[in-house]
């Protein structure tokens, strides 16, 4: 008996310690790589949210989400600069 309740309880410590490896893996904490930087424009469209990388990371980068995923663009993309700055502004046909 004691060895099963053991057993039980070392399952379930297992269980809490993957559940929480795997959302730390699945958050959008991640860095980029140069050679993963998607490399044309993303039509505006496409763009659900970004994120920035953490700041340990070696290459500053922004994580794009998509309908299908995440890529990462370099933030200085001019084409993202911009998409920046409409999100900025407020929209002009509300009243």
């Amino acid at each position: 008996m004691k060895v099963s309740v053991a057993l039980l309880m070392l399952l379930l410590a297992a269980a809490c310690t993957g559940s929480q490896g795997m959302s730390f893996r699945s958050s959008r904490g991640k860095c980029c790589s140069k050679e993963q930087f998607y490399p044309r424009k993303i039509p505006e469209l496409r763009i659900q949210g970004y994120q920035y990388t953490p700041p340990s990371c070696t290459h500053r980068a922004v994580l794009v989400k998509l309908l299908r995923g995440w890529v990462c663009v370099d933030p200085e993309e001019t084409w993202f600069q911009e998409h920046l700055r409409k999100q900025k502004k407020p929209d002009s046909t509300s009243t």
